[in-house]
Order: structure tokens, then C-alpha cells, then sequence
């Protein structure tokens, strides 16, 4: 099949998965991986190859990226240690404990410490499409260690590949290329966010600011390649560091293009990278000899069964050892239960940079003879792939509930400690930005009347949250932070606000007033909102959903193109 034969198929699959998966209430990857795997059956689809460089460098960098941008800088920042560890040490316990288990079942050791850097890494944008049933605490841990996790898989691949084909290395050199894949890396993505944000700031047209944003991931990931570093972490901290000066590098036009497109982009990248994991799966398993697929499936399940064995013991074992070293308070919020280290081993999927790391096996040693084992390595990848996706996916939910992990409403919390900040600030400030502007007492106090709405639907809100709460529990709870009326103006202030004098003599000239007035009320509204962040009283996911609103709000008034 040529290339636009396979683009209209893999359009055609796609979007037929994501109509039938809410009728058939199943995830879209899980049926797009089964739809791969059916059409895989097809002897010409079947010849569809997928090169390992395709995933590297036209998948990985946008899916990474967009994961990257909506991932909360300060959930990583609270739980930074757990998130190395996971990162690291588990990337390396993993791949031995495969590696041990494969070679007990008859897989050449070189090639079975392969497989194991192959699986070991979980996948950001499976668990992405997969995990947000999770709490969202547990949901930013796991995606932070899968966007983090791959640089100490591809540097143990590294290492293997280069003993399997006749490469010798110290344990000086292993430790050097660890802090180059990690250290270089991070350095490349800081150099190229850097450098974005000097190019950025200077554009104002929107569909320039997006073709620079778009430039950004497989920039920092081709700068990574050059010095031999771990271009998945430099897309994944210039992700992090873009997402947090995005205010300050993009206007409210460019930003909700981004918020369209992004989204669409990766869906269909995503969507197509599960259908070709189906097609290769069935490439792979119709190139192994019969009497070989009741051995390697046995491998497979055996593999696919340590993972989640040695992901559970390593967690246990993580919090044993940081209770007996760390005593403090605040670290004994932060232990978790049995149960949600189970929640956590069922979350752990497997997708993309393993199935590409299986593919970039070479297929001859130094000597030029096969490499022992490389179509095992395939096969059984792929394999631990589908069981992850396919029987891990569903039973999620189920171990989610079983679980009875506590709601997590911490971000419904902050989202209305926000909304009554900066509806505060903007009642405070609209007198002296409506005498900075030139504008009428009338308009001024029209649009306080608007604000002053506005917060009286967001107390309502928040006491029937409280009263919920008190019928539910028959306790008197604390006051949630933020939820008292210190920012609201006194009664007696709001009626002198409220005095209307004569009105202008034209609605025009009152209209574009009252639009001045209101641009002049968001962007002191978003100072108030970046400064919350830069304090650390809401997170950026609460950052995004108000700016949105506010962005929105912006375009409706300014009626600003969107190629502006």
C-alpha cells in the first residue's frame, strides 16, 4: 500500500473508533489497538511497515509536548522525589527483573536485558488516554513518570544493545551516559525554551506564534539527538518551562487556536500510533514460526505479569524505607495505601517508545552475525503492549472503585479561591482603571453591577458545596481557604458604586467604554490569577481552565480573527 492509501485507512479507522467507543462505552485506544489488530489480518495491511524513527521523531515529540503543556509544574514539583525514584530506579528494577525472568525461560541474556529496557518504561500518552479516572493527584504522578521515565529506558537499551553486538562498558561509562541522557537533556530543552520565549515574545500575529510553538518540540529534540542526550526529556522540559511563560509568550487569540488544534493533532497522532501497534503486531507474529508462538506467548503473559509484580513490591518497598527516613508531618500525608499502589501497578500501560524500542534492534552483532533473540524481542514487546492496553485498560476502572481512593477536591477548591480572587481584585480596581481609561461613572458602575452578579452566583455555589458537605459528614467543617468575603467591597461602598449618573449620549461611544473598561478588568484579573500560581494557591490546571474563560471572554469583546 502507498502512503496515501495508509493515511485515508488510518484517518477512516480513527474516526470510526472515536464515533463506535462511546456507543460501545470503551476507551478509543483500546478499540483503535483491537481495530489494528483485526485489520492486521489483511496480508496487505499487514506489510505496513513502522519504523522505529517515525515513532521517535514525527510521533513522540508532538504527543510528548502536548502531554508536557497540560501537566501541573507544581504536582511534580510536591511529589519531585517519588516521581525520580519511579522514574529511575523502577526503570532499572523493571528491566532486570524482566531480564531475569525472560532468561529463565530460554531468551539469550543479552537479548532478554533488551526486552526488559524495551517494557520497562511506562507510556505518557496511554496513561494520558487511559488513567483520568484516576484521582488527579495519582493521574499527575504517573503521567510525570511516564513523560520522565523513557531517558533511563533508552540509556539501558543503549547499554545492552552495545554488549549484545560485542560492546564492552564500565560501570563509569553506564553512570556517564545516564547523566548525559538526563543532564543533557534538560539542558538542551532549557536552551531551546529559552530560545523560544526571545522569538515569541516579539510576534503578535497568531498564526505565527503557533508555527514557533509547534517548532519548539522537535527542535529540542533534534538538539538532544546532536549531543547524544535524551531528546524525550528535552521535549518534556521545554513543554514544562513553555507551558508556565505561556501567559507572557502568547495573546488570547493564539492561545485558544493552540487550545483547538493541539488537541485535534494529537488525537488523530495518538489515535493512528495504536492502529499501527495492531498492524505490527500481526506483522510480527505471522513472521514467527508456529512452534515458537505458544512458547513466546507463554513469555509474554510471564513478562507482562512481573511488571505489575515488581511495580507493587518496588512502591511497597519505597515506602517502607522513606518511613523509617523521613518522620516529618508532612510526609505522612503524602503515604499511600496498599490499595492504591495496586490503583498504581494497573495504571503502569505500556505503549509507543516500547514498541520503538523493540523496532531499533539491529539486526547483526559487531561480527556481522544475527543478533540472537531480535524477533523474540518484537514479538513479546508488542505483546506486553496489547495485554497492557487491552486487559489492564478495562480493569482500571474496576480496581479504581475497588479501591475507594478519597475524592480529590482539592482542585474544585482552589478553582473557586481563584474565581473570588480576581473577581475581588477586579470590583477593587475597576474605579481606578475606569478613571485610567476614561471612562464613565455610568459604564464604571455597570460593570461592577455585572461583578458584583457574577460573585453573588459563585457564593451561592460554594455555600451549597458547604451545606452538601454538612449533611453528608454531620460535622462542621473548617472554612476552605478562601472562602470567606474579605474580598468583597462593603455594602455601604457598593451603593456609593451603584449611583448612576446621566447617561452618554451615544450607546456607541457606551459600548466601546464599557469593552475598554472590561479588557482593562481581565488583564488585572490575570495578574491577580498568575500571581496565585507563582504562590502556589492554585494549580496550573485551575491556571488554564480560568484563563480559557478569560481568553474567551476577551475575543467576544475585541471580536479579535483568529489569524490575526
Amino acid at each position: 500500500m502507498n502512503g496515501l492509501e495508509v493515511t485515508v485507512l488510518l484517518g477512516i479507522t480513527v474516526l470510526t473508533g472515536a464515533i463506535l467507543a462511546p456507543r460501545l462505552r470503551v476507551a478509543v485506544p483500546l478499540l483503535l489497538l483491537v481495530a489494528g489488530l483485526g485489520l492486521g489480518f489483511i496480508p496487505e495491511i499487514r506489510e505496513i511497515a513502522l519504523p522505529p524513527e517515525t515513532v521517535l521523531l514525527l510521533f513522540l515529540p508532538v504527543l510528548l509536548f502536548w502531554e508536557s503543556l497540560t501537566t501541573s509544574l507544581r504536582s511534580i514539583r510536591r511529589d519531585f522525589r517519588g516521581i525520580v525514584l519511579m522514574s529511575t530506579a523502577l526503570v532499572v528494577a523493571s528491566a532486570f527483573a524482566v531480564a531475569g525472568i525472560a532468561a529463565a525461560l530460554g531468551l539469550p541474556w543479552n537479548a532478554a536485558l533488551i526486552l526488559g529496557a524495551a517494557v520497562a518504561p511506562t507510556d505518557a500518552t496511554a496513561v494520558a488516554a487511559l488513567g483520568r479516572m484516576l484521582p488527579r493527584r495519582n493521574f499527575m504522578n504517573l503521567k510525570a513518570e511516564s513523560l520522565t521515565n523513557d531517558g533511563t529506558a533508552l540509556v539501558l537499551y543503549g547499554v545492552a544493545v552495545g554488549v549484545a553486538v560485542g560492546g564492552q562498558y564500565t560501570p563509569l561509562d553506564v553512570t556517564g551516559l545516564v547523566l548525559m541522557s538526563y543532564v543533557g537533556g534538560a539542558v538542551a530543552g532549557v536552551v531551546v525554551a529559552g530560545a523560544a520565549y526571545l522569538v515569541m515574545r516579539r510576534l503578535h500575529n497568531t498564526l505565527n506564534l503557533n508555527i514557533a510553538l509547534l517548532l519548539v518540540p522537535f527542535t529540542a529534540f533534534l538538539l538532544a539527538e546532536l549531543i547524544h542526550a535524551s531528546g524525550v526529556l528535552a521535549v518534556v522540559v521545554a513543554g514544562l518551562i513553555v507551558a508556565y511563560i505561556n501567559p507572557r509568550i502568547s495573546t488570547a487569540a493564539s492561545r485558544r487556536q493552540a487550545a483547538w488544534t493541539w488537541p485535534l493533532g494529537s488525537f488523530l497522532l495518538n489515535g493512528s500510533l495504536f492502529v499501527l501497534i495492531g498492524f505490527e503486531v500481526q506483522a510480527v507474529a505471522h513472521e514467527i514460526p508456529p512452534r515458537e508462538i505458544g512458547w513466546l506467548a507463554v513469555v509474554t503473559v510471564a513478562v507482562w505479569l512481573v511488571l505489575l509484580v515488581t511495580r507493587f513490591v518496588f512502591q511497597t518497598a519505597s515506602v517502607m524505607v522513606i518511613r523509617l527516613l523521613d518522620r516529618r508531618p508532612s510526609q505522612r500525608l503524602r503515604r499511600t495505601t496498599y490499595r492504591s499502589r495496586i490503583v498504581s501497578a494497573v495504571a503502569g500501560f505500556r505503549g509507543a517508545v516500547s514498541l520503538a524500542i523493540a523496532l531499533s534492534v539491529p539486526m547483526m552483532t559487531s561480527a556481522g552475525q544475527p543478533l540472537p533473540g531480535r524477533d523474540e524481542i518484537i514479538f513479546v514487546t508488542a505483546g506486553v503492549i496489547v495485554l497492557t492496553l487491552l486487559v489492564q485498560g478495562p480493569l482500571l476502572p474496576l480496581v479504581v472503585r475497588w479501591a475507594s481512593l478519597p475524592d480529590d477536591s482539592a482542585m474544585q477548591q482552589e478553582l473557586e479561591l481563584a474565581e473570588r480572587a480576581i473577581t475581588g481584585a477586579a470590583l477593587t480596581a475597576v474605579k481606578e482603571l475606569a478613571h485610567d481609561h476614561g471612562v464613565s461613572e455610568e459604564i464604571r458602575d455597570r460593570l461592577t453591577r455585572d461583578y458584583y452578579e457574577y460573585l453573588e452566583r459563585n457564593n451561592e455555589r460554594v455555600q451549597a458545596r458547604q451545606r452538601a458537605r454538612l449533611e453528608a459528614e454531620l460535622v462542621d467543617p473548617e472554612p476552605l481557604m478562601g472562602e470567606t468575603d474579605a474580598a468583597m467591597p462593603s455594602p455601604a461602598t457598593a451603593t456609593a458604586v451603584l449611583e448612576s449618573p446621566a447617561p452618554l449620549p451615544s450607546p456607541r461611544e457606551r459600548d466601546e467604554e464599557y469593552s475598554r473598561l472590561r479588557i482593562a478588568v481581565l488583564d488585572r484579573k490575570r495578574e491577580v490569577l498568575y500571581r496565585l500560581r507563582r504562590e502556589g494557591a492554585v494549580d496550573d490546571a485551575v491556571v488554564t481552565q480560568i484563563q480559557t474563560r478569560l481568553d474567551v471572554e476577551e475575543l467576544r469583546i475585541t471580536g479579535v480573527e483568529m489569524l490575526d
